[in-house]
């Protein structure tokens, strides 16, 4: 029997040999086929099922490279089926549907204008952090307000686009190294002034 050959190259008559050599008390013995043997029968039968109903199996050792490969797309599929149908990050997907291990190099004030999370007085209010979502400067106080018609963020406007095609605007801004520029100027001039664009108060 080639698991009771000690100098056998195969791997799995070598784990058994191993392991008959661990164990004394157990022993290998031929046991004639479809003799009525009750446990050689299942074995044949599970074989047989193997052979026409599990999955297929290589001994082929694959490259390690060509496995991380494997891993990583499947790793990368997963990875986009979460962000496609997450709750969450709406608004960071309509710009960035698809998933990538290439950095996009956004920085705080990026994050803070696309996510439309920080000293927005619309989102303050959204989230019961103030009692009004105005501006000191008459409009609502929204990322596309302070980026295109604030009259405080006059020095880094951009045009404002229609209704219609704002989603189509974000994913153009956030591809233009200019247009990045006045959004990190305009969100980091808010940081440093937050008490100019609150509303003013009426006792």
């Amino acid at each position: 029997m080639t698991s009771s050959n000690s100098k056998s190259t195969n791997e799995t008559a070598r784990k058994i040999f191993k392991l008959l050599l661990t164990n004394p008390r157990k022993t290998v013995s031929w046991v004639k086929a479809h003799a009525g043997n009750v446990g050689n029968e299942r074995a044949h039968q599970l074989a047989k099922d193997a052979t026409q109903h599990g999955q297929p199996y290589s001994l082929i050792k694959l490259p390690k490279p060509h496995i991380k490969g494997l891993l990583r797309k499947r790793m990368l599929e997963e990875w986009q089926t979460s962000w496609k149908n997450s709750d969450t990050g709406r608004k960071i997907y309509n710009i960035m549907p698809s998933d990538s291990l290439r950095p996009t190099n956004w920085i705080r004030e990026d994050v803070i204008f696309f996510s439309q999370h920080g000293p927005f007085p619309a989102y303050l209010k959204r989230f019961q952090l103030s009692d009004s979502d105005f501006c000191s400067c008459g409009g609502i106080g929204t990322a596309l307000i302070y980026a295109t018609e604030c009259i405080y963020t006059v020095s880094w406007h951009m045009r404002k686009p229609a209704p219609n095609f704002e989603q189509e605007w974000l994913k153009r801004v956030a591809n233009n190294l200019v247009s990045m520029h006045k959004i990190r100027g305009t969100i980091k001039f808010m940081s440093e002034n937050t008490d100019l664009f609150r509303p003013p108060t009426f006792q």
